[in-house]
């Protein structure tokens, strides 16, 4: 008989304002977990997290580095994100691959559902990239944004404002940061 030991492990939440709006992170010891953004105040990014506890105490410095990095790239800094640790189960291997693919697709570069099908090893399966970026815990850092439909169509997005967003974080990617910020926010 097998037992199976499960180690208890800390959380951190922390919710920060920028220029893409509100953004809250839950991270681990190993890595960032959850990611929110373009939210209208903390109390909403907290709640779009869900059910989350965390521990007390100085966040961890990789934490602070993460914030520092989101709210440089929502300003417009062409910043890598790759730098940031995660701790993110993937449900199957081709999910573990399509992740890792779109991770790879540069700052200002875009990817099409079928051609990051492709990359991941199953060329007929741009239905099934496209659910695994819906349900994607970190967007920015595993980049949705950048995944496009056919003939360049927008296709869909999950976070706040929708295809808005997508539309604002791909122009903010090209240098157009006005076209970038959340309507009623000045300008940083």
């Amino acid at each position: 008989m097998t037992t199976k030991h499960t180690i208890a492990s800390e959380t951190w939440v922390t919710m920060f304002s920028s220029a893409l709006g509100w953004m809250g992170i839950v991270g681990s010891e190993r890595g960032l977990r959850n990611l929110t953004f373009g939210h209208a105040s903390s109390k909403d990014a907290l709640a779009a997290l869900g059910n989350v506890s965390a521990s007390k105490g100085e966040l961890p410095h990789w934490m602070q580095e993460t914030r520092e990095l989101l709210v440089a790239y929502s300003r417009g800094d062409a910043v890598d994100l790759n730098r940031i640790p995660l701790d993110v189960a993937h449900r199957t291997p081709f999910e573990k691959r399509v992740r890792e693919q779109l991770a790879s697709i540069g700052y200002g570069r875009t990817i099409s559902y079928g051609e990051l099908a492709e990359a991941a090893g199953k060329p007929r399966a741009a239905r099934a990239v496209g659910s695994i970026m819906a349900r994607n815990p970190l967007p920015l850092v595993i980049p949705c944004h950048r995944v496009l439909g056919a003939k360049g169509k927008l296709g869909g997005y999950s976070a706040p404002s929708g295809l808005t967003m997508k539309s604002r974080l791909l122009n903010l990617e090209k240098g157009d940061t006005a076209g970038a910020r959340v309507p009623g926010r000045p300008k940083s």
